[in-house]
């Protein structure tokens, strides 16, 4: 079978949230180099090119999203954070969410390596799917998309997964330098129930190394922590 599944891109595009204008984006998004050459389509009709689109829009429509998320969270944060979670190991767990790989045209011989559960390729192809939807109705209709799809990853995993955890790099630190652990203490609490910002203070021996704020506890804690490492590197 070198066409895709019998599920229909409708299926798709209901998990997307998004419905192509121009259908054919979304077919040459899912068209792999190796269904193209089989079958000897034009030079343009795999989905290379919108996959280098689409990591360009990848890589701004991110940024956005984080700095909106993580309003407290400097340069060399927001960055961090960005590259953990667009990377290719990232990005293909986001497409098997999508059931992705079950769209793709693959060529036979992909076909018999279990392309469809191939990292590289699930990863270039979410891209691809991002760069048809930037040029079928632009780059705010792709930031849509960026910000459904990130906002449910980063709702269902807390974002000290996805890089260093500041937390236990500062405890370590701390029993070796000190001789004792930290202790977080709370000491603001702003905002409706569905919008609160949390302030933590971070104490060593009874010492205060910083606060930190955030949208959630453990956001303010990680705060708090980077904050107590840039002193103690200091």
């Amino acid at each position: 079978m070198t066409r895709p599944s019998k599920i229909p891109p409708a299926e798709l595009e209901k998990k997307l949230e998004y419905s192509f204008k121009k259908k054919t984006l979304l077919k040459r998004a899912l068209t792999h180099k190796s269904y193209a050459n089989e079958h000897h389509l034009p030079p343009d009709h795999d989905n290379e090119r919108l996959e280098f689109l689409g990591d360009a829009v990848l890589e701004l429509g991110v940024s956005e999203f984080l700095m909106e998320r993580f309003p407290h969270f400097d340069e060399g944060n927001l960055s961090k954070l960005r590259a953990a979670i667009v990377n290719e190991k990232q990005l293909a767990e986001l497409a098997r969410s999508l059931d992705l790989g079950t769209h793709l045209y693959l060529g036979k011989g992909e076909e018999l390596t279990s392309g469809r559960e191939k990292n590289s390729i699930l990863s270039d192809s979410f891209e691809a799917v991002l760069g048809a939807v930037y040029l079928d109705r632009g780059y705010k209709r792709a930031l849509a998309l960026i910000r459904l799809l990130y906002g449910k990853l980063l709702d269902q995993t807390p974002e000290a997964h996805f890089y260093k955890d500041f937390k236990t790099e500062l405890q370590e630190r701390s029993q070796g330098l000190y001789r004792s652990i930290p202790h977080y203490r709370l000491v603001a609490e702003e905002g409706p129930d569905h919008e609160k910002t949390f302030e933590i203070e971070i104490f060593i021996r009874e010492q205060s190394f910083g606060r930190g704020r955030g949208k959630s506890k453990k956001e303010a804690e990680q705060a708090a922590a980077r904050m107590a490492l840039e002193k103690i590197g200091n």
